[in-house]
């Protein structure tokens, strides 16, 4: 299907207001549902890592989740950055302008691999991370080989970023989904072999690689990510798709002043605004740390638990910030607005039953992780609050996503910093190592930590939604009042 097939299809058929949460539902689902299946795919890395390694040795899984949660902070305020080439793109998809929504992925790349020297040396030089987590030399030391390699891993995770920013803007997920299948059929047997070590059959020779534990884990990624940035550049290559957008040329175009400026704008605070979400959120694991291996090991469970569960609202918050931005770009403003409603009421309705079900099945869940019945015990309690915080986290990334599509990005960053960081992370310090001599002793320890992320993402979903809400009355408002001056 050529890209002018599937802008018309993304516009959808007249709708009928009887039926418009039923067609705007469809008209999400074929976006949402490849990129739920990529983002489960990209999540099922740390998946991997943590049951491979959660097997092997807990050591190693406290590596993990230290050396997991630095990698994080780095990459996702970086990975926001990059992804602002989606809203701008999208608006020039609905509006046809196809060379020129091409043009952004190009400058997105060169933004990519600017970042990605900033964020290589921080994951080469982890020791301020480290000394926040008071991680013990033995796990320090490997923390260390572990980033190492993810440092090599981060300039192609970034490229495939800018890629998969851009393929979604232009309503083609499926390409992306088939490339993040292929890294994880690549990253599982890899990952397997490096973690306990193998030996090439005696005709191949005497070649032995020793066990290598976590470190096995980020060597395995580095291999797949750039398999998947070298699939991803020969597909815009060879596929017809993106024909149209001017991506067949040799070489990389030169840096543009202004569109890295535009690029910049809106994705500093985007990242900004990720960085201060999901940054707040695996910051825990330094401090949860600090209550021994087995807490933080029930904690990195918990948490690689919880994120699989969020790839759904993500998906759907991707698709619906694409379908808005391109309407927006088209000029349908009314039809972006009822998208805006629609995605997050359908959202909130799915997280309500995701949450049920596995809050209902947290046992059995908790218990294809690990067999240590300690770590199982520690993780329990953090569960307590799932339904509750994934209602919460559906309803923020809904919100922020399409708000992102209007171009707005600095006010959710400072309701992140104030919701996340304020309530949540000085909040789950308090609660956690009983600052002020009050706390319960059920909310002492990781438990304290969730609780108060709990709010603090509660908060922010009430905060966004209210943003949005006066946004959409503010451009409705303009709107009308435009349409009056026109007739005077």
């Amino acid at each position: 299907m050529s890209a002018e097939s599937i802008l018309a299809v993304a516009a959808g058929p007249p709708v009928n207001p009887r039926m418009s949460f039923v067609q705007d539902a469809r008209r999400i689902a074929p976006l949402a549902w490849p990129v739920f299946v990529g983002q489960v795919a990209v999540l099922a890395f740390a998946t991997v890592d943590t049951v491979l390694v959660g097997r092997f040795a807990a050591l190693d899984l406290a590596a993990l989740a230290i050396g997991g949660a630095v990698y994080m902070i780095v990459f996702i305020g970086l990975m926001g950055t990059v992804l602002a080439v989606g809203p701008i793109a999208g608006q020039q998809f609905g509006a046809k302008r196809m060379a020129e929504a091409g043009a952004q992925l190009n400058q997105a790349i060169w933004l990519a691999l600017g970042l990605s020297v900033l964020g290589s040396t921080l994951l080469l030089f982890p020791q301020p991370f480290l000394a926040l987590a008071r991680a013990e030399p033995a796990v320090a030391l490997k923390v260390r080989a572990y980033l190492g390699a993810l440092a090599v891993a981060l300039p192609a995770a970034l490229i495939f970023t800018a890629f998969r920013g851009f393929s979604v803007a232009v309503s083609r997920p499926l390409a992306v989904m088939a490339l993040q299948l292929g890294a994880l059929a690549l990253k599982l047997p890899l990952t397997w072999l490096l973690i306990h070590g193998f030996a090439l059959p005696a005709p191949l020779g005497e070649w032995r690689v020793p066990p290598l534990g976590v470190a096995g884990c980020s060597i395995a990624t580095a291999i797949a990510m750039w398999g998947q940035c070298l699939a991803a550049a020969l597909l815009l290559r060879r596929d017809r798709f993106y024909a149209p957008f001017g991506l067949h040329r040799r070489g990389l175009p030169r840096p543009d002043a202004a569109s890295q400026r535009a690029l910049l704008r809106l994705g500093v605070p985007m990242g900004l605004a990720t960085g201060l979400e999901v940054t707040a959120f695996t910051s825990m694991s330094f401090f949860i740390a600090r209550f021994g291996t087995t807490a933080v090991g029930g904690h990195q469970i918990a948490i690689n638990l919880v994120s699989m569960m969020y790839m759904m609202p993500l998906a759907l918050s991707i698709a619906a910030g694409t379908l808005v931005a391109q309407r927006l770009g088209a000029g349908d403003d009314r039809d972006a607005r009822r998208l805006c409603w629609h995605s997050l009421e359908l959202a909130i309705a799915i997280a309500a039953l995701m949450g049920g079900g596995v809050f209902l099945a947290r046992e059995a869940l908790l218990g294809a992780y690990t067999r240590d019945a300690a770590i199982v015990a520690a993780a329990l309690p953090l569960l307590a609050w799932l339904i509750l915080f994934h209602i919460g986290d559906a309803a923020q990334s809904i919100a922020a996503f399409v708000l992102r599509a209007y171009r707005i990005a600095t006010l959710p960053m400072l309701i992140y910093a104030a919701s996340l960081w304020g309530v949540g992370m000085v909040g789950g310090y308090l609660l956690a190592f009983d600052v002020t001599g009050r706390t319960p002793a059920a909310l002492r320890g990781a438990p304290g930590y969730w609780a108060a992320f709990t709010l603090g993402i509660t908060l922010a979903a009430l905060l966004l939604v209210g943003l949005l809400a006066w946004v959409l009355r503010t451009k409705r408002r303009e709107q009308r009042a435009e349409r009056s001056r026109a007739l005077q």
